[in-house]
């Protein structure tokens, strides 16, 4: 039987990925919130329905009944799963939601250049959100 109720997956070669499952890891005192490494090597996509091209470049989750998120929904369920989840409840208001979710797209997509101003930038662009064909 499984303690977890939400499943963070993420990319650990991301600087700001692997801060943000650190600190995420502290907050969860009570073991809701699995995390996985997508650049471990012994990381399995099809385990999950999906390629490792599919969750690269937006922070993915996962449900212990399979249901998944993405993007800024993650965030909400990971806070939600540690107890926090009113630090990230605004962000799911009817009004607001829409303007969260396309900042945060904003910001997957220009991480690695915002990482790089700070010193952080991302192993070979692997965290760069690809782009729509």
């Amino acid at each position: 039987m499984t303690n977890w109720r939400f499943k963070l997956l993420y990319d650990g070669e991301c600087p700001f990925c692997k801060a943000e499952a650190r600190w995420l890891r502290r907050l969860d005192r009570r073991g809701h919130l699995a995390i996985e490494d997508i650049a471990a090597a012994d990381f399995d996509p099809a385990a999950f329905g999906c390629t490792l091209a599919d969750l690269m470049g937006s922070l993915h989750g996962v449900f212990p009944d399979g249901r998944k998120t993405q993007g800024l929904e993650t965030f909400r369920q990971a806070y939600i799963a540690v107890g926090l989840g009113w630090v990230f409840a605004p962000t799911g208001w009817p009004v607001l939601r829409p303007i969260f979710d396309c900042l945060y797209t904003l910001f997957a997509r220009y991480r690695v250049r915002i990482g790089g101003m700070f010193g952080r930038g991302c192993a070979g662009d692997r965290c760069a959100v690809p782009r729509r064909k």
